[in-house]
């Protein structure tokens, strides 16, 4: 699977990290595992590394439809979630724009574009200053 992903329950924090092709199905497929996890909670910090995406499937209608289920999740009780996209160089700035344009309809997802590590850790109130650190942090839990 081309993503993967961690939560940080006390932190309110998922850190999700793309490697390789980057495939719509895998996204849905990481997204309902997150879902149905039992530190799934609405409004939590996502941050989002697609520093170790090779390429990715460009169908936006499939994409407005994967983004539309992940607002469900998002947006229940009301609250907003704040999504930090980690994308080092123009190719992954251009999906990360694509993706943020995707997130327009939806008023509870404030999206955010980083090509630096230690910026997007301190923009979600995260200690680390880089996300093998806090990789390696869930790892320990």
């Amino acid at each position: 699977m081309s993503v993967s992903f961690r939560i940080f329950p006390d932190r309110g924090l998922v850190f999700v990290r793309y490697a390789g092709f980057a495939r719509l199905d895998d996204t849905l497929a990481a997204f309902a595992e997150y879902a149905r996890h039992p530190d799934c909670h609405p409004g939590q910090k996502q941050l989002v590394d697609l520093s170790g995406i090779t390429g990715y499937e460009a169908d936006f209608t499939k994409l407005m439809e994967v983004q539309a289920n992940k607002a469900d999740v998002f947006a229940a009780e009301g609250v907003e979630t704040l999504m930090v996209y980690f994308a080092p160089g123009q190719e992954l700035r251009d999906l990360a724009q694509l993706v943020m344009r995707s997130w327009e309809p939806f008023d509870s997802v404030v999206a955010l574009i980083q090509d630096d590590e230690a910026q997007a850790l301190e923009l979600l109130g995260q200690p680390e200053r880089s996300f093998d650190a806090l990789w390696e942090l869930a790892q320990e839990g």
